[in-house]
This record gives C-alpha cells, structure tokens and sequence, in this order.
C-alpha cells in the first residue's frame, strides 16, 4: 500500500504530463468526440486507483493500457458494436508484457465464437452484417452493392447484430423477428 502523499507525488510527476498525448490517443481512437474528456478522466481515475496498490513502473505503458482497455469496455458493452471501432482499439500499441497467452487465448476464442455466429446466420442477413461491420460499408452502399432497399439492409442488420449478441451471450444465436401484427376483421352475423 502507497501513502496518499506519494501517490499524489507519482501521479503529478508521472501521469498527469501525459494527459495531452493520451487526449490525442483517445481522440484518434474513440468515434464521439464529446466523449474524450470524460474517458480521460475515467483513466485518470481508474490508473490513480490502480496506484493504491502498487505504482506501476512503466506510468506511460500503464496509462495507455489502461486507457485500451477502458475504451474496450466500453464499446463491447455497447448495444450494438462496430467491428471496426473494436479492431481499431485492440490494434492499439501496447507493452509487449501486457500481452499475455491467456489473453491471446481468450482473444482468439471471442473472434471464433464471432465467427460461429456469423456463420449460423442466413446468407443474406451474414453478408449484410459483414459489410456493413466489418468492411465499414454504409447502409446505402451495401443496399447498392446487393440490389435491396436500404430499409432491408437496415432490417438485417438489426437482426443479425442482435443475433450475435445473443449468441455471444451463450444464446441460440438464431434470428428473433418482431410479431407482426395483424387485424382481424369481425364475422358478419346474418339473421
């Protein structure tokens, strides 16, 4: 356990001349720009608690790591989650200590489990999901590139991305539609 005065010490001495380069990182890696001062002051906070402990050795290594992270989180708790903003945060440059096997394993099983899902889902509603989440294609681009209205692309991609959630969850993963609904028209009673 560190003192509260050396801490403070450490902190201002080591964390707090990075602010202006983890600001830039933030920014160049998190899509919502209102966002990156409130994210830098969650890693401030979250590395100040980290400290408590015991201070790290590499502060910059530490900060950036933690900042990943957080970032991460965040976008994987997301509802719906671009496959490209998660790539780009988890291509991020890290210490090469950080990475550890059981990581990379758990890694390497998250990206097969996606890769499950997407395969469990119908063809059109899988390519759907890819171009628009892992090639980064917009709505109208991938209604052009398949010759559907932007309304079905819109559709199934609301579907597919909820289907991977739910599969990712430990679900069945299959695709859940809205009931429709539908009037019934009363019988006519004759006499």
């Amino acid at each position: 356990m560190n003192t509260d005065a050396a801490i403070k010490a450490w902190f201002q001495r080591e964390v707090l001349p990075l602010a202006p380069g983890l600001t830039r990182f933030i920014r160049r890696k998190w899509p919502n720009e209102s966002d990156v001062a409130d994210l830098r002051q969650e890693v401030f906070a979250r590395v100040y608690l980290a400290a408590r402990d015991a201070l790290p050795v590499q502060a910059k290594a530490f900060v950036y790591a933690v900042a990943r992270n957080h970032m991460i989180d965040i976008a994987k708790s997301a509802h719906v989650v671009s496959m490209r903003h998660v790539t780009d945060l988890e291509s991020a440059p890290v210490p090469a200590d950080y990475i550890t096997p059981d990581r990379t394993l758990l890694a390497r099983d998250e990206l097969r489990r996606l890769e499950q899902g997407l395969g469990r889902l119908p063809p059109r509603c899988r390519e759907v999901v890819y171009l628009r989440k892992v090639e980064g294609l917009s709505t109208r681009e991938v209604a052009e590139k398949l010759g559907v209205t932007v309304n079905t692309v819109e559709q199934q991609t609301l579907y597919g991305i909820r289907a991977l959630n739910d599969f990712m969850r430990g679900g069945s993963g299959k695709i859940q539609r809205a009931a429709s609904v539908t009037t019934i028209s009363p019988k006519v009673v004759r006499r």
